[in-house]
């Protein structure tokens, strides 16, 4: 669904059950609401006209048609499209995949549109993105080549992210708030053996969070760490790894609200170095396969 799209459904759903409009019927504050510029509300003011659920009054200005059924239709709200962001994280995931293989992929603009359900347009601006990153490479004429990723790119990746992580850990010590830590601490509790085990990743975007520091920040956004936060969950999705791992949390966990910051700097470092053997072994045995 675009844009224009969207924001019409949702105005439409709106009037049609009767339900209050989230602001002034004008484009400056339609396109302050949805966060977009004025383009796609135009284009979804000029449909709403059409449909005759707005009115154009003689000052020029735009007004709600009121509902004139007794029993107006239900509101249901309607989800907004992916964002550039969103389609970066979906694409991010296909080029992860697609660098599992033994030789290079090349990945096609259309296939990518068809199998997502989405203009081409969209598949290449963020495929652009991805290669200005070095994630990806663009051969004029032929498409987007993806490389196989290296076991010493996985080791130099994860060398980077510990430094930055420790660092991040020791910044943010005197803005640690343990009952912040609380619910962590509950999203990677133990569970029965019948149960499927529980992971809480939310802990490492606190840490760098409260370290304060931009840079550091900037880095863990970056789509090379998303990439390979990809990967290592793909690597891992057997049940006891991921409970190894939620344990390796709670350690780190417990650590922090005891204040003990030797040892939760040791539980961090053991943590990160954890998930190298798993996604190097898969790599070195070819073990990777496309999901379903």
């Amino acid at each position: 669904m675009e844009l224009t799209d969207y924001i019409a459904e949702d105005l439409r759903g709106r009037i049609r059950s009767g339900v209050r409009l989230p602001c002034a019927v004008s484009l400056p504050a339609l396109a302050r609401h949805y966060g977009v510029s004025l383009t796609p509300v135009r284009g979804a003011i000029a449909q709403l006209l059409s449909d005759g659920c707005i009115e154009k009054l003689p000052n020029g200005r735009l007004a709600m048609v009121p509902v004139k059924k007794k029993s107006p239709q239900q509101f249901r709200v309607v989800p907004p499209p992916p964002t550039a962001q969103d389609w970066d994280r979906v694409l991010i995931r296909e080029v992860m995949i697609a660098s599992l293989q033994r030789e290079p992929v090349d990945l096609r603009e259309e296939a990518l549109a068809e199998k997502h359900q989405v203009g081409r347009s969209v598949i290449r601006q963020s495929l652009g993105r991805l290669s200005g990153s070095g994630l990806i490479e663009h051969i004029p004429r032929r498409g987007w080549l993806v490389h196989p990723i290296q076991e010493d790119d996985v080791i130099a990746y994860l060398d980077v992210r510990e430094v930055l992580e420790l660092k991040a850990l020791d910044l943010a010590r005197s803005h640690i708030c343990p009952a912040d830590l609380v619910p962590m601490l509950e999203g990677n509790a133990p569970v029965d053996e019948d149960q499927s085990p529980r992971l809480d990743n939310r802990l490492h975007e606190y840490l760098i969070a409260k370290s304060g520091n931009r840079y550091i920040r900037n880095f863990f956004r970056q789509y090379t760490a998303t990439y390979y936060t990809s990967a290592f969950d793909y690597a891992a999705p057997e049940a006891h790894v991921v409970a190894e791992m939620a344990a390796q949390h709670r350690a780190i966990l417990e650590a922090l609200v005891a204040r003990k910051w030797a040892r939760a700097r040791e539980a961090l470092i053991q943590h990160i170095r954890a998930q190298r053997p798993s996604l190097i072994r898969l790599l070195q045995n070819g073990a990777f396969r496309q999901p379903h």
